[in-house]
């Protein structure tokens, strides 16, 4: 199966709002249908989650720059996450940290990102 980022749209409760994905496993272009359900469901949307499915579990600069693009346009700050293979790691009040225990979405959205979680080396 070929790898592809795929983003997520997520809930107050957890709940996929919306989802769209890339033929590309290393980039998710920006699109007119994904600006136009964010701004439809900004009222319940908590969290933008996207996968990069070759890595690195953390966050690109093209990253940065969305997130501060949305942070701006919405005036309020949302969660941001990116899964990997590795795990998952989540923007959380400025700080990026490792979630220990993913939510139910992280293993469907490895799935439909075409990859397999692999655990994390510890030296």
């Amino acid at each position: 199966m070929r790898t592809r980022e795929v983003c997520l749209l997520i809930g107050r409760d957890g709940d996929v709002l919306w989802s769209d994905e890339s033929d590309n496993p290393f980039l998710l272009p920006d699109s007119r249908e994904r600006w136009e359900a964010i701004w439809q469901l900004r009222a319940q949307l908590e969290e933008v989650a996207h996968s990069h499915p070759e890595g690195p579990l953390g966050f690109s600069a093209e990253d940065e720059s969305t997130m501060s693009a949305l942070t701006s346009a919405l005036g309020r700050t949302l969660r941001f996450s990116v899964v990997s293979p590795g795990g998952m790691v989540a923007r959380v009040d400025g700080r990026d940290v490792l979630v220990a225990e993913e939510p139910w979405w992280a293993e469907p959205l490895r799935r439909a990102s075409g990859m397999r979680r692999e655990p994390i080396a510890l030296a």
